[in-house]
């Protein structure tokens, strides 16, 4: 094989060195925001009860994405209006219609889309002008003001602080207009969710997107039983952590169980800046981490995931163990569908680049039907993409040519302007064609 040689056009396709997929912590490169009718996202039966849903309700709820610790619980009390401001998108009105939609069927809040003053603003305005604000963030969500306008004057004061918030009043969500609807609707369902829930994430939940390594970008059937909980009739905002945890009857104990030193090494991992050499020691470092806690979760199958993304074009038979392991504990989990097709996504670009297109059309065939339950346009598009080379070079043009015509609506809403459309099928292509020539 001469994958050192396709480098380049190689992490292109698989966003080497990015985050898994879009976060409101990193930038978007396979993004999951969708396409279908209300209510095409399967809900999982069964996915929590009991016990695990209140540990991790517990644990969602109670804590910060900074690992500190909340003593007080907060959500708004009375119904909820949401509205949008700024240079708002065209696809903005219609997706968040859809989740409202979700969140009042599924979660029983009353939520309600709105104009003029809201509990909750979204405000779009630029990528560069958000940067200025958040640098590391894709989108963010703020207490206790309605524009980005008021969040720079209370920027650095108690009023913006989410640890002493005892009570939601309002709150304001900042999106980039200048990105891809898919990374809007991203941005839509985490941050909303955050602003009426849980502001912790937890990297060993396989089905939620209250979950740093972005697998899931649209609210899953997990996440809606935890804002369903949140709102129940037996909470109330400013219960302290024992109150909550004898209403629920549970542990009063709030604890990702997670150590720094492993979400910082998954983090310069999959991280933009660093070397490749840092970033392999990273992904060593939290794999090792894993394999010593002993875990057998989410946690351990994304150091997999992780080790194998940084040694694709290195060392390919490293990265086809590193996939094969994820892959392996991956399908132990419940709900860790959508973690199986990424993994089948990265063979496949692999066995492309490789000269095996056979095995890059079963790999794209076996993840396709996932990808499209699971609401995500650009992943979908990128499968299909693949699967079309993989046709051209096993002697089917017409077939191929037929399979890009049919990927391009997901690839427009994935991938944004048609400019990125064009530069995601060149970069296809030219991991195909450099195989050919060999």
């Amino acid at each position: 094989m001469r994958l050192p040689l396709l480098l380049a056009a190689f992490c292109a396709v698989s966003a080497c060195g990015e985050p898994a997929q879009v976060t409101k912590s990193g930038a978007a490169e396979e993004v999951g925001v969708g396409f279908g009718a209300p209510g095409g996202y399967r809900v999982p039966e069964g996915m929590r009860s009991g016990t695990s849903l209140t540990r991790d309700f517990m644990d969602l709820t109670f804590a910060m994405e900074s690992g500190r610790g909340l003593q007080t619980f907060s959500r708004f009390e009375g119904p909820v209006t949401v509205a949008l401001a700024g240079d708002v998108p065209g696809s903005a009105a219609r997706d968040l219609g859809l989740l409202i939609g979700r969140l009042r069927s599924e979660a029983g809040i009353d939520i309600s889309p709105a104009s003029g003053a809201a509990t909750i603003t979204v405000e779009f305005t630029s990528r560069a002008e958000l940067r200025r604000m958040a640098p590391m963030a894709a989108c963010f969500v703020v207490p206790n003001v309605g524009s980005l306008a008021e969040y720079r004057r209370k920027r650095g004061s108690d009023a913006v602080d989410w640890a002493l918030v005892t009570r939601r009043e309002r709150a304001a969500i900042f999106i980039p207009a200048d990105t891809s609807p898919q990374e809007i609707r991203d941005c839509l369902h985490e941050e909303l969710a955050q602003a009426l829930g849980p502001l912790n994430d937890l990297y060993r939940l396989p089905d939620s997107v209250f979950n740093d390594d972005n697998f899931h970008s649209v609210l899953t059937g997990f996440d809606m039983q935890i804002l369903r909980l949140t709102y129940s009739p037996d909470l109330r905002s400013g219960m302290s952590l024992e109150e909550v945890a004898a209403q629920l009857g549970t542990a009063p104990v709030a604890s990702s169980g997670t150590p720094p030193d492993w979400t910082r090494a998954i983090e310069t991992a999959l991280g933009r800046t660093g070397s490749q050499g840092s970033r392999l020691a990273a992904a060593e470092r939290a794999l090792a981490i894993a394999q010593r806690a002993g875990w057998q979760d989410n946690r351990l199958a994304f150091s997999h995931f992780a080790l194998g993304r940084l040694t694709t074009a290195s060392d390919p038979a490293r990265a086809q163990a590193a996939f094969a392991r994820a892959r392996a504990i991956y399908a132990a989990l419940p709900g860790a569908e959508l973690q199986l097709a990424h993994v089948d996504m990265q063979l496949a670009v692999m066995a492309l680049a490789a000269g095996q297109p056979e095995q890059a059309a079963l790999l794209a065939d076996r993840a396709i039907p996932v990808v499209r339950e699971y609401d995500n346009a650009a992943l979908l598009a990128t499968l299909m993409l693949v699967k079309a080379e993989a046709l051209e070079a096993l002697g089917n043009p017409q077939a191929a040519a037929a399979l890009r015509m049919d990927s391009a609506p997901y690839a427009r809403y994935g991938f944004g302007s048609e400019g990125m459309v064009r530069s995601r099928m060149r970069d296809i292509a030219a991991v195909a064609d450099r195989a050919a020539k060999g």
